[in-house]
């Protein structure tokens, strides 16, 4: 084998170890599901990253970008990760208050109701079931491209290598994994993007001659290259789409099941704030990272055929042979995260949510999920050897179901006194099939919906206005009021000064980041792209009245904002002195 392949099999290897031997630790159900609700900040950061952090990212975003949009993918403050903050702030803290096995399993308790359970179950099953399916043809696509296997032999041991430890270990060997693997393909980052902007003579140097490169000199600019044979006509079609867009995914990373559910295994509420802070700033760190790679492997070669293995013929073809491997490994790392992730959400629901339990013991009920499991895996290994792979879009089709179907109800299960039973079913029932209806239609070509118009925002809009309908022509049952005061009732132990002290520090980085970055953006983007598209003023000064430099200002916008909110509302409600 070579050095590709040899450290590819070593850290599936390491991966299946430590997952089986974190499964031999599981010993009750809520070890099983929930990781015994004891992880620290340190596990609940890796996995919130590490589950978003997939194929999707790796292949085809970074192809996406590699093609075309690698200026607003890379310059805009990645804001839709501050739904990571808002989440916690807002629904996450409150959710672990629940003390629930499951999301799905929250909202049939929010509203005493098992269709409302059932329905989020499957919802679950269905959006991560796909999303599941898409990382599957991205870790397929990374084998087939490294090894001798064919595309069909590599779905095959991708499968096994996530279906291995996931479904013996559960949720307790999926944190633990996924940590390691966000240290693992943190690093891998790094040091590819480092490497390549030095090779290309600096970042300045970089910005300009991507100007420079024939057909793609938009690359860099803040709305990417639009027109004829794009998605997008004009810029601001791609601005309605690229805001749409982002705002669905803050929604996602507010309730999406993969990211609120790991609140659920937090140690203690601090836990759940800290690590959203923390999560948030690495996550936008590493895809600033990454979709400027995607843009900077232009210099290298602008004629990728397919452009979801741009960051494969890179690791290949350009970095140094055992950095390459590592970046391999990187992207493994992140494949199987994700991939361990979705699949244990899906059998979680598949067991918990849409089967009754009705088992003894806890040792009874565990093994009925790692059976389903097993069965929701084998259903993704057939659906991946028999459909054709679209990583991008399908993965834009499924991911943003829940922020049509989940976003209303979710955050006026905690903030709203009169949202009912009814209202938050049939909310959920119209804002998923107002989200899959016309953006199946829109994809079939039946209809040709506008930038402004697009099925995340059909869906989200239809939601909220059937909840709040419905709920207005039925009646808040005493039950339902009861869970909900309940779960405004903060904890004792979580007015401890010195878990205070230490989570305010969370915020402050925010801040920090917020003042920085602007500098930063205008030093290495905003100045050497106008110098390359003549766009500087006539003394040579900055034009401020460009749309790459507003982008960069809004980094500061964004950021403080943010940090100032994480603030403001942890000492109101933390602080021993207020409470």
């Amino acid at each position: 084998m070579d050095i590709y392949t040899t450290a590819i099999a070593v850290s599936i290897l390491i991966y299946i170890a430590i997952g089986n031997y974190a499964g031999r630790g599981v010993k009750k159900l809520d070890d099983y599901f929930v990781a015994g609700r004891r992880a620290p900040s340190i596990l609940i950061i890796g996995t919130l990253v590490a589950s978003v952090l997939s194929s999707t990212i790796f292949l085809g975003e970074v192809g996406f970008a590699y093609e075309g949009q690698a200026g607003p993918y890379m310059a805009w403050p990645q804001y839709a990760t501050g739904g990571y903050i808002v989440g916690a702030l807002f629904f996450g803290r409150y959710l672990r208050r629940s003390r629930a096995t499951t999301v799905a399993e929250f909202f049939g308790e929010r509203f005493n109701s098992r269709r409302v359970q059932s329905f989020a179950g499957v919802t679950i099953i269905l959006a991560l079931g796909g999303y599941l399916l898409a990382v599957t043809w991205g870790a397929a696509v990374l084998l087939s491209e490294l090894t001798a296997l064919s595309y069909h032999q590599a779905i095959i041991v991708a499968w096994i290598s996530y279906t291995g430890f996931t479904m013996y270990s559960g949720s307790r060997g999926v944190v633990i994994t996924d940590t390691l693997m966000f240290l693992v393909f943190t690093v891998a980052s790094i040091a590819a993007i480092y490497y390549l902007v030095d090779l290309a003579g600096g970042m300045p140097a970089a910005i300009e001659d991507l100007a420079k490169v024939e057909g793609k000199e938009d690359l860099m600019s803040w709305h990417g290259i639009i027109g004829p044979g794009t998605e997008w006509p004009t810029a601001m079609d791609y601005l309605w789409w690229t805001l749409i867009l982002d705002t669905a995914w803050a929604v996602l990373y507010i309730v999406g099941p993969w990211q609120s559910s790991r609140h659920l295994m937090a140690k203690n509420e601090h836990v759940v704030l800290r690590a959203a802070c923390y999560a948030c700033l690495f996550l936008a760190a590493l895809q600033f990272m990454i979709y400027g790679t995607g843009g900077i492997i232009n210099l290298s070669n602008p004629n990728i055929e397919n452009s979801d293995t741009a960051m494969i013929w890179t690791a290949l073809n350009v970095l140094p042979e055992v950095l390459g491997a590592l970046m391999l490994a990187g992207i493994v790392a992140a494949v199987l995260s994700s991939a361990s992730t979705f699949l244990s959400l899906v059998g979680f629901s598949a067991s918990n949510d849409i089967v009754e339990r009705k088992f003894v013991d806890d040792k009874s009920s565990i093994r009925f999920s790692r059976l389903m499991m097993l069965g929701v895996g084998f259903i993704t290994l057939i659906a991946a050897l028999i459909f054709p792979r679209n990583i991008f879009w399908f993965t834009m089709f499924v991911a943003t179901v829940f922020a049509s179907s989940w976003g209303a109800v979710a955050l006026m299960s905690i903030w709203s006194k009169t949202i009912t039973e009814a209202g938050a079913f049939w909310g959920m029932v119209s804002g998923f099939f107002g989200n899959v209806i016309p953006k199946l239609f829109d994809h079939l070509g039946y209809i040709d919906l506008p930038s402004y118009m697009d099925p995340i925002l059909i869906g989200v809009v239809i939601s909220l206005i059937v909840t709040i309908i419905v709920s207005r022509n039925t009646t808040v049952t005493p039950e339902e009021e009861a869970y909900r005061v309940k779960l405004h009732e903060r904890p004792e132990e979580e007015l401890d000064p010195g878990r205070l002290k230490l989570t305010l520090l969370a915020p402050a980085v925010l801040i920090i980041n917020g003042l920085t970055m602007p500098f930063i953006m205008i030093k290495y983007y905003v100045i050497p792209f106008q110098r390359a598209h003549d766009m500087l003023m006539p003394d040579g000064s900055i034009n401020w009245a460009t749309g790459e430099a507003v982008v960069a200002l809004s980094w500061a916008v964004v950021w403080i904002g943010l940090g100032l909110l994480a603030r403001h509302t942890i000492k109101k409600h933390y602080s021993p002195a207020k409470a």
